[in-house]
């Protein structure tokens, strides 16, 4: 198990962010990227998020992706929709830092397309999906 301290585990969030065409970045609106160190119960009860072999979830978006908002989205000051990125998951991924940190890159920008509306389809061709490990 690789270890992280919180500083590395949210460099490497804001490095894949950073690592984002401005373009992707521009059209953020209204959600709210996180670190957590493990998910809570009702994030597990989701079903949604992208997962490890061993069941772990790794990251989670929570929230109406920018295709499905209506007309009155943002109207009655909407809550942010949450992009969160779980630590313990990560860890336990490797003893290879460098593959742990890969991987909160490839969970950041798995996220990050279901706010643009992606599925999990779509994300697998790209090379974004659930890992094979």
């Amino acid at each position: 198990m690789a270890k992280l301290t919180d500083d590395e585990f949210e460099g490497a969030i804001q490095a894949a962010l950073d690592a984002m065409p401005d373009a992707f970045l521009d059209d953020l609106e209204n959600v709210v990227i996180m670190a957590q160190d493990e998910p809570e119960d009702w994030q597990l009860e989701t079903g949604d998020g992208i997962v490890s072999e061993t069941g772990d979830l790794l990251g989670l978006y929570d929230g109406v992706n920018i295709y499905d908002r209506g007309d009155s989205y943002g109207a009655y000051g909407d809550v942010p929709d949450a992009i969160t990125i779980f630590k313990g998951p990560h860890e336990r991924l490797s003893d290879d830092k460098a593959v742990v940190l890969d991987e909160v890159r490839r969970t950041v920008v798995h996220e990050i397309g279901h706010y643009f509306g992606m599925d999990e389809e779509q994300l697998d061709a790209m090379g974004y999906g659930d890992p094979d490990w």
